[in-house]
């Protein structure tokens, strides 16, 4: 299984408009952060999680501007659904598979009402939704995925465990249940916001007690504002097992 980070910042991405921070004048390539999103590689497929309003500029950079089987959605937050409309390119007879909770599905209809008009205008994109229940596991082409439920402040959300993996973004607060699911990864990705507590993300000190918690063999920081500081000062911190994420890195897992 390949991971592919195609994106690991925060809602308004790294430099922040009008912002002259170190790290958002940083020259370092790994400073610069478009929105939280990844490509996972498993058994032949493509698997898209989150399709944020870079995804064009990231799949043409980091995803070798290659095939897509199905986009998995956490919630439909705008940094995590704003790019839907450019997958058309990858959109077939039966339309793209998007796997989401109902309320996601509910969002994107009325977000794009035209992708799901019932006379829809020539080579606007077309989705085959397919509603997920984030209690019980589903499978992509016979690749099992379980939802990983968190709460992002009062919005119930999801990530994934894709077999050693677990991807979550976005979490403020993680239940016992979805502790225990994610028992045994090898890899977790975990957002982090920044040093201060945030009311609907994980802060620094949040995201290393989860992955004490957890004790993967490697944990990868993802969804990042500019208040994390620079990447090069920041990781050397860390502990043993825990990485900074950056656009554009790939990990084997």
């Amino acid at each position: 299984m390949e991971l592919i980070f195609l994106g690991t910042g925060t809602s308004i991405g790294v430099p922040q408009l009008m912002c002259g921070c170190d790290t958002c004048r940083s020259t370092d390539s790994r400073d610069k952060r478009l929105r939280a999103s990844a490509l996972v590689r498993v058994d032949g497929l493509n698997l898209l999680i989150d399709c944020g309003p870079d995804f064009r500029t990231q799949m043409l950079a980091y995803g070798d501007n290659g095939p897509l089987d199905a986009l998995l959605i956490t919630h439909s937050h705008y940094d995590h659904v704003g790019g839907v409309d450019d997958l058309r390119p990858y959109c077939i007879a039966d339309g793209f598979p998007v796997y989401c909770k109902p309320d996601v599905a509910t969002d994107l209809r009325n977000r794009v009402p035209y992708c799901f008009a019932k006379h829809p205008y020539p080579g606007v994109p077309h989705y085959a939704i397919h509603e997920i229940d984030p209690a019980k596991p589903f499978f992509v082409k016979g690749v099992e995925i379980i939802p990983l439920p968190v709460n992002h402040y009062k919005l119930e959300i999801v990530g994934f465990r894709i077999g050693k993996l677990a991807y979550i973004t976005d979490a403020k607060r993680i239940s016992e249940s979805t502790a225990k699911l994610v028992a045994g990864v090898d890899t977790l990705v975990i957002n982090a916001l920044r040093y201060e507590p945030h009311v609907s993300h994980f802060s620094f000190s949040d995201a290393l007690d989860f992955i004490a918690k957890i004790s993967p063999r490697i944990a990868y920081l993802t969804h990042l504002s500019h208040q994390m500081g620079r990447h090069a000062e920041v990781e050397p911190t860390l502990p043993p097992n825990v990485r900074i994420a950056y656009d554009g890195l790939r990990i084997s897992i």
